[in-house]
């Protein structure tokens, strides 16, 4: 009868230790679960909508590929404005697909950190003579349990900040894609001018070499009409250099290869300039609200603070353990207990732990107050940049080049009249393709500050000039100057 009451005893401890284990591993499984779906965060869709005018997805299946892989198929088939260049690159560029996974992964770390310790257990079994000892054992860390609070909150704001910088990335690539965008079709247009120049250059240049064969033009004449032909031509090969660059830093950003190199249109020219431009007095405060890195930083600094206190929580708990153990032998009642293991700070107090937390916590303070002065002092350059680009595109498109214009009006009228020559005229209809090549160079200049305002406004231009899926812009160079020509 004793022994029967020991089994029961037994069971009834073993059956307590399986309910200890079953409920931790319940409450594990009760934690959130990893997102399934591609869907990028609402900060990250909230940039992509509001300044690139489309949405983004983490494409993790081949059915999410072929759905973008047909967009970029459609958007190919028109000339690539800068709204649709935007979208494209959105969908196609394999370094933002690399930043989602990223963030991903980030999300299944800050998953894991929530989650409940995993219990561990104990057998053993030993034997002396005919007697023979069974013995069960269950532990789980109550450490780790009682900072789960503060571990989860920490991690969440972990992902806050990863979530934050794949934005920051976006809207990096979003306005990489703009410039791009602009600098290949100013390229293009380059192009078309330059081969203005040198058909004027080359007209000029046989002129000379025909009037210098029947005695009425000396050398230095024809040197002067021949260098400018060279200067043309070389101006004519640096514009195709430059094309070639621009279309292919355009190419990196988008995403595209094979095919699509073929199927790539571009506008023929760039939009027009605005009339005028509004005129934003609280763009700085308005910068203080939105910049993302700023937002980061901040969050950085609340999580080393809370790391701070998470610190000086657990200085003395290290090794917190909460067990339970079943004995039983063939010869013996069983016995069952509990125990706790914990580890006694007679070395180490965890002083040196603290003070680095609060070293750290400084240190976020001061980096947190250094990203606010950088990012103010950068609006407020990208916002003076951009109304001075725009007001010197202004000045030569209503100016420089009607006045240009007039000029070759009246010289064209001079040459009918017979008191100009030839070469007047062609130096004259050089001086004005110069100058709308000028205002072309401008309008360039005003549409990249315009997309570098909209960055300055969300994160720091630093971003903008690296490589999310392609390459920085390389300057562009003068068109040869045409007023040495005339005579």
């Amino acid at each position: 009868m004793k022994r029967t009451h020991a089994r029961t005893h037994s069971r009834t401890r073993a059956a307590s230790l399986t309910a200890l284990a079953a409920s931790a591993l319940l409450a594990g499984c009760a934690s959130t679960t990893a997102p399934s779906s591609g869907a990028a965060p609402a900060i990250v869709q909230e940039v992509a909508r509001t300044h690139g005018g489309a949405s983004v997805k983490w494409q993790r299946s081949e059915a999410d590929q072929a759905q973008a892989r047909t967009r970029v198929q459609e958007l190919l088939k028109q000339p690539l404005t800068a709204a649709a260049a935007v979208e494209l690159a959105l969908l196609n560029n394999a370094g933002l697909q690399a930043q989602l996974a990223e963030l991903g992964i980030t999300q299944a770390e800050v998953l894991q950190a929530g989650r409940l310790p995993n219990p561990g257990f104990t057998y053993g079994r030993s034997s002396e003579g005919d007697k023979r000892e069974v013995e069960r054992g269950l532990h789980i860390s109550l450490a780790r349990i009682l900072v789960i609070p503060m571990v989860r909150d920490i991690e969440q704001r972990r992902l806050n900040q990863a979530e934050r910088s794949t934005a920051l990335q976006v809207m990096a690539l979003i306005t990489q894609v703009r410039r791009a965008q602009v600098d290949a079709v100013a390229a293009r247009e380059r192009v078309r001018y330059m081969a203005d120049v040198l058909k004027a250059a080359e007209a000029s240049a046989e002129l000379a070499r025909r009037m210098a064969r029947v005695g009425n033009f000396n050398k230095l004449q024809q040197a002067r009409e021949q260098s400018f032909q060279a200067d043309a031509l070389q101006g004519h090969a640096r514009a195709l250099r430059e094309e070639m660059a621009a279309r292919e830093r355009l190419v990196r950003l988008l995403g595209l290869w094979g095919e699509d190199l073929n199927a790539l249109q571009l506008p023929e020219r760039l939009p027009d300039l605005p009339t005028t431009l509004p005129d934003r007095p609280d763009i700085e405060r308005q910068a203080m609200a939105q910049r993302l890195d700023i937002q980061a930083a901040k969050l950085q600094t609340e999580q080393t603070a809370r790391q701070l206190g998470l610190t000086k929580t657990t200085r003395f708990i290290n090794v917190l353990e909460l067990g339970g153990h079943l004995n039983s032998s063939n010869e013996e009642h069983a016995h069952a207990g509990w125990e706790i293991s914990l580890e006694l700070p007679l070395f180490d107090w965890g002083t040196a732990r603290v003070a680095r937390a609060q070293a750290v916590y400084q240190q976020a303070l001061s980096r947190t107050a250094q990203t606010a002065i950088h990012a103010r002092s950068e609006v407020r350059e990208a916002y003076g940049h951009w109304r001075a680009t725009h007001d010197i595109a202004r000045h030569q498109r209503d100016e420089v080049v009607p006045l240009k214009k007039r000029i070759s009006e009246e010289n064209l009228l001079r040459y009918n009249g017979m008191l100009i020559g030839v070469f007047e005229l062609l130096a004259d209809a050089r001086s004005q393709i110069t100058g709308v090549s000028q205002y072309l160079d401008a309008l360039r200049d005003f549409w990249v500050a315009d997309a570098e305002l909209e960055m300055a406004m969300l994160g720091p231009l630093a971003l903008a000039s690296g490589t999310v899926g392609g390459g920085a812009r390389t300057p562009t160079s003068a068109a040869p100057a045409a007023g040495h020509a005339g005579h």
